[in-house]
Order: structure tokens, then C-alpha cells, then sequence
């Protein structure tokens, strides 16, 4: 029991008993509890569909190896280690308006000897996943916005429509096809998805599934879909996607076969778990906004402190294993993480890349995220263990004012990003480190 510590005065003039220093010390800035451990982390990563990969094939070799290397490598960029890659689908109305499918005419009806054609590239997608497989990226996200047109009931790939009942089956060959097609390039799917926003119709590849009719696809596609982790459904916002999860928790067959339950974030942001014990990825996000902006804090919301903000409220709030960055790169007033400009054979580089790159760098694959707290609730922290045993503090200090933390422990190293700064790195001293305001440190301790 504590006791109280008690000045009284005497004679006009104070005297303080001694006290405890438990009494009089200062809760730690961090605090990191690693008895308390939460989701196992799958990894980081962006999407380059729609074509977007064909803006980096046309720079110059030397951009190529650049941009790559900022998307992929661990010493040099992000380090991310997941790639979503889209399966037949091109917006309408730009300059990526084609579809590429697999098979892109009927083949005379759903019990039809299947039509399958195959060229190898994919829209470049398969240049860029042998790209991040090279890099030792091992986590390949496939997901169809849409089933070819005549699978629909409104005949179009585009502007919603559903799924007709007599090609399920048949989707779902087609989508198994696919992943074969990639294994041929020597890539592994590892992870499939049958609908993108399926509550969201768009004038351009979309399709339309209740969480019902999601749930009795499931079970249509995961008997066939072998050597792959099946994923739904990819709804528009992350509260939206809860109704998706419970449809699928609640059908024990469709909950068999569901091995990550996927959101996006456009509708709503990430507020709380889906209502599942199985794996959670936010799939899919990018911030509104119609600028390219390279800023790192100016209260636009789409610049890197947003992105911070956003990615840690996904890992600690919605306990989510991955993070899926829209897009990697793309051209004009994109809020993509790069800026390919493949008319001039160069690129720009926005803090939202940098903002991703401090947890995905250091966060691998395998990692579990520990219980960590702020004393100062300006602060938003976030502690994981990888699997080589190195422990990584992520603090954002959302306040105006410095907080040191002077509890590291062992060989470590901060890296500091900020309006000047992009992952600085700086030797940590005397078991402390400075969080300047409105910054994002990480710190790795070995």
C-alpha cells in the first residue's frame, strides 16, 4: 500500500519526511509491456493495378532501379513485403482504360469448356512482382474488381451488376486459373480476393455483392482455390466491412474457408477489430485531396503526418496484420506514395512514402505487436517484437511540445522523419531519446 506523503509545518518553517522515490518519480514517457501481445504482423505494402506499372517501364533503367528500391529495399526505401495485384480491371475514362482478362469472351456458357488466354505479362504486373520477389517479397494479394462482363447480369465488367448464380463456379475457376497462369512465371499467389468494394458501384470495373451473396461465394470458391489464403471482401469503408465479417463468422462453412477478412478505408476509417478471430488487413487506401503534395505536416490530410496517423490507428485501434498502401505510384495530382512522371523519365517522392517506410521497414513479417502507452496522450506509440528478437518502438508526437523517453534498452538506433528528415538515423545515448513535436521517431533496439 503507498503511503501518503505528508509536509507539515513548524514553527513557520516546512519539514518534509523523507519519501520513497516510487512517490516521487514520474511515469515513464513509454511504457512497453511485452507480457501483453497482440496481432502477429503479415506486412506492408501498396498496389500497382490499373496499368500503373506500365508509367515505371517506360523510365529509363536507372529511375526503374531507384523507385523499386524505394518501394522495396530495407536499407535504402520501405522494405514493404506485400503486393496486391489487380485481376482484370482498368478504370474507365483514363488513360488506362483497357481491360485484361484471362478470359475475355464467353466461352458458350458457364458449363463451357473454359476459353483461357495468357500473355505473360499481365500489364506489367508480372515484371514487378518478379521485381519484389528478387527484393524477398513473398506475400503476392491478387483481387478481381470484377468477373468478365457476361458473368454479370448487366453484361458489363464495368458500373456494378452482380454475379449471375449459374458462374460461380465458373468465377471461381477463372480466378484459380489465374494463380496457376503467375505460378507458370514462377510467382505464388498467395493470397486471393474475389471482389474489391463490392457495396461501391464505380463507372469503372466493379461488381456488386451482398455480405449474404459474399458469404455463399466463399464456399463456392474455397474448395477449389487450393495452396492459396482466401480474402473478403474488401468493402468501401472499414465499418461497412464489419457487416461482410459477420455474415461470413456467422455461416460456419463460409468462416472455414475466410483465412482474412479485408477492409478499406474511404467510407469510414478504422475505428475498432473487424468482428473476427481471424487475420485483418486494411487493403486498400488512399487520402482525398487534388494536389500532388510532398509535405510531411501541413494539414491537408494527405500529407505524411496523416498517413502516420492513419497507419498507426489501423495497427493499434483495428488490430490489422497488414497494411496496404493505393498506389505505390501514379502520374499527375495522384496521392500515390511516388509521382512517375514517364514523359520527363522521372519521379517525385511524397512524405507519405516516408511515413509508411517507418513502420514498414523495421516491422517485419512474423512480427507481434506488443502492449505500449504514452504518458502523454499526444503521443500515439506502438511497440513490436520481430521474429529475430530486435524489439521497435514507433512514437508519433501529434503535440507541440518535446517528450524524452529515457527508457531503451540495449544497442539501439532512432530514425527520425519530418519535414527535413526521412528516416535520419541517430545513436541513441544514455538510454534516451528526444520525440520532437510533430515528428515520427522509430526506434530499434536490438
Amino acid at each position: 500500500m503507498l503511503r501518503a506523503v505528508v509536509a507539515v509545518t513548524l514553527l513557520g518553517l516546512p519539514a518534509v519526511h523523507p519519501a520513497h522515490p516510487a512517490h516521487l518519480a514520474a511515469p515513464p514517457a513509454l511504457t512497453v509491456n511485452e507480457r501483453v501481445r497482440h496481432q502477429e504482423i503479415d506486412g506492408f505494402g501498396i498496389s500497382q493495378a490499373f496499368r500503373r506499372n506500365e508509367l515505371l517501364k517506360a523510365l529509363p533503367r536507372t529511375r526503374q532501379r531507384e523507385i523499386l528500391d524505394l518501394w522495396f529495399h530495407q536499407g535504402k526505401g520501405a522494405g514493404l513485403s506485400i503486393l496486391r495485384l489487380g485481376i482484370g480491371s482498368s478504370p474507365a475514362g483514363s488513360p488506362y482504360d483497357h481491360m485484361v482478362s484471362i478470359q475475355p469472351e464467353d466461352p458458350g456458357g458457364p458449363d463451357a469448356p473454359p476459353k483461357y488466354v495468357w500473355d505473360g505479362d499481365d500489364n506489367s504486373q508480372v515484371w514487378v512482382a518478379k521485381e519484389a520477389r528478387a527484393y524477398g517479397v513473398r506475400r503476392f494479394f491478387a483481387d478481381a474488381w470484377s468477373a468478365p462482363g457476361y458473368m454479370k447480369d448487366n453484361g458489363d465488367d464495368k458500373n456494378g451488376g452482380a454475379l449471375k448464380p449459374e458462374w460461380r463456379r465458373a468465377y471461381a475457376n477463372y480466378l484459380v486459373a489465374y494463380t496457376k497462369f503467375y505460378a507458370k512465371e514462377g510467382i505464388r499467389i498467395t493470397d486471393l480476393g474475389f471482389t474489391n468494394e463490392p457495396d461501391y458501384t464505380a463507372t469503372y470495373a466493379s461488381m456488386r455483392f451482398t455480405p449474404e451473396q459474399a458469404a455463399e461465394f466463399v464456399k463456392v470458391l474455397g474448395p477449389v482455390a487450393k495452396g492459396v489464403k482466401v480474402a473478403c471482401c474488401d468493402s468501401f469503408g472499414w465499418t461497412e466491412a464489419k457487416a461482410y465479417t459477420a455474415a461470413i463468422e456467422a455461416d460456419p462453412e463460409a468462416r472455414r474457408w475466410v483465412k482474412t477478412h479485408t477492409g478499406h478505408t474511404y467510407a469510414s476509417p478504422v475505428d475498432g477489430p473487424l468482428p473476427t478471430g481471424r487475420k485483418t488487413w486494411m487493403s486498400e487506401w488512399n487520402s482525398s485531396g487534388d494536389t500532388w503534395n510532398e509535405n510531411w505536416d501541413d494539414g491537408s490530410g494527405y500529407d505524411g503526418f496523416a498517413i502516420a496517423e492513419a497507419v498507426h490507428d489501423a495497427l493499434t485501434l483495428g488490430g490489422v496484420s497488414a497494411y496496404v498502401y493505393w498506389l505505390g505510384g501514379s502520374r499527375g495530382a495522384t496521392r500515390a506514395l511516388l509521382q512517375i512522371d514517364d514523359a520527363a523519365g522521372t519521379y517525385h517522392v511524397s512524405k507519405r512514402l516516408w511515413a509508411l517506410a517507418a513502420y514498414s521497414r523495421f516491422i517485419r513479417p512474423g512480427a507481434v505487436r506488443l502492449e505500449a502507452s504514452a504518458a502523454d496522450q499526444a503521443v500515439k506509440v506502438s511497440a513490436f517484437r520481430n521474429r529475430d528478437g530486435s524489439r521497435v518502438v514507433v512514437a508519433l508526437n501529434t503535440g507541440t511540445a518535446p517528450v524524452t523517453w529515457k527508457g531503451v534498452r540495449g544497442r539501439a538506433t532512432a530514425y527520425l522523419t519530418d519535414g527535413a528528415h526521412s528516416l535520419a538515423p541517430s545513436p541513441v545515448r544514455g538510454r534516451t531519446v528526444t520525440l520532437p513535436p510533430r515528428t515520427l521517431t522509430t526506434i530499434v533496439m536490438q
